[in-house]
């Protein structure tokens, strides 16, 4: 008779071993994610976002249910609109930010560029940083835990990120319950059916939570840069493909590969949410950047 925990070991020495490894790269990961962080906030300002502080934000047009003490009436004398004047959001805000572990994310076609995977964690790290820096309680989504504050709470978040990545199987989202009107951050390729990826931003949405989605892919995932006769090895078991002729397969590989991503910018927007792309071949801070931009306000027209 086989004990109970026998048929696991070889399946939790690999996870213990990732984990170890994973463990023993953080110091540089947050090293690499301070550098990224702090090269970007050399070029931004605070987060601002309206709220009920005391320092003037923007102008917006009146919406219906707006409070009328809220109108100022002054800037509206000068044109045929009416506008309402917001007040810059003093109180800090907390954020949820989740990394796609599962296998897709550890490719690269070469190895000038970085793995998937170890772009998004730099990237995650790195607005980890700006958000805490900027007074932001933080937290990794799916980790059951509370959102925390300063230095600690970035300890405790880098954690979070290496026990999920030590499962290497969380491919969406975890549909957690979240307070009224959160603010996440999803990092991942979105190589997924779209449907799916829909209905894990709508679970979210229903609550009226709003974000940002990037999806980080590596240069051949775009270009599909092979000649000839290839043998294709899927990273998630899905098995094996023989393009004889790439060369012939890649305008119809590059035409589903961006109506994925249209797809993807479209079902975001419709949530409410932003949407931004990165490769691997380009440098981290812009792809922090895009993310940083993407949590500010909208700007109204």
């Amino acid at each position: 008779m086989t004990t109970s925990g026998a048929p696991f070991g070889p399946e939790l020495e690999r996870l213990r071993a990732r984990a170890e490894h994973l463990s023993n790269r953080l110091p540089a990961l947050l090293v690499e994610a301070e550098r990224v962080a702090a090269t970007v906030a050399q070029g931004v300002h605070g987060r601002r976002r309206t709220g009920t502080g005391e320092a003037f934000w923007q102008f917006r047009a009146y919406q219906a249910g707006d409070e009328p003490k809220s109108i100022d009436w002054r800037q509206s004398a000068k044109g045929a609109h009416i506008f309402v004047r917001q007040q810059e959001w003093e109180a800090a805000e907390s954020v949820w930010l989740w990394v796609d572990s599962s296998p897709s994310m550890h490719f690269r076609s070469t190895d000038v560029w970085p793995r998937k995977h170890e772009r998004a964690l730099i990237l995650i790290l790195a607005l980890a940083t700006l958000l805490v820096r900027g007074g932001e309680r933080i937290v990794a989504l799916g980790s059951g835990g509370r959102p925390r504050s300063g230095r600690l709470g970035l300890v405790h978040f880098a954690q979070s990120l290496l026990e999920a990545f030590s499962r290497n199987d969380v491919r969406l989202p975890p549909p957690d319950r979240l307070p009224r009107f959160a603010r996440i951050v999803l990092i991942s390729d979105f190589l997924e059916p779209l449907h799916e990826i829909r209905d894990s931003l709508a679970a979210f949405t229903a609550n009226g939570a709003t974000g940002a989605v990037l999806q980080v892919t590596d240069p051949a995932e775009e270009e599909l840069p092979y000649a000839g006769r290839v043998l294709f090895q899927g990273l998630e078991r899905e098995g094996t493909a023989l393009v004889r002729n790439v060369d012939r397969t890649r305008s119809s590989y590059q035409k589903a590969f961006f109506a994925q991503r249209q797809g993807l910018q479209e079902l975001a927007s419709r949530q409410g949410w932003r949407f931004a792309a990165h490769r691997t071949d380009r440098s981290a801070e812009s792809g922090l950047l895009a993310l940083y931009q993407m949590l500010a306000p909208k700007a109204v027209r």
